[in-house]
């Protein structure tokens, strides 16, 4: 099992940053994904970024440039680095760990998830 604890969320203005932290504890040396999910209220869960184990990364097109995920596999952890906020960036962010062959899963198939931190952007 693999335990995913965030922190870091919180209410800020539109242009402020704020850093994500997720915390993985358990069976962490099965891990290879790891990645940033978030929900608006009324939205569906929709993946913000993705980190492979070997460091790759990918983003929604509506982060990109804005939005750094990062990763430390000594710590176990992954961070989400957020610049640039916007209002639409409100919602509830989830980290998501994924366990096995990248290559064999699903891109939104992830097998362990944290609580889930909160982001306010106010305008």
């Amino acid at each position: 099992q693999v335990q995913l604890v965030e922190s870091g969320g919180g209410l800020v203005q539109a242009g402020a940053s704020l850093r994500l932290s997720c915390a993985a504890s358990g069976v962490t040396m099965c891990i290879s994904g790891m990645g940033w999910y978030r929900q608006a209220p009324g939205k569906e869960r929709e993946l913000v970024a993705h980190i492979t184990s070997g460091g790759t990364t990918n983003y929604a097109d509506s982060v990109k440039g804005r939005f750094t995920i990062s990763r430390d596999n000594a710590k176990n952890t992954v961070s989400l680095q957020m610049n640039s906020l916007k209002p639409e960036d409100t919602a509830v962010y989830y980290c998501a760990a994924r366990i096995g062959n990248e290559a064999k899963l699903l891109a939104n198939e992830y097998h362990y998830w944290g609580q889930g931190t909160q982001v306010a952007v106010s305008s």
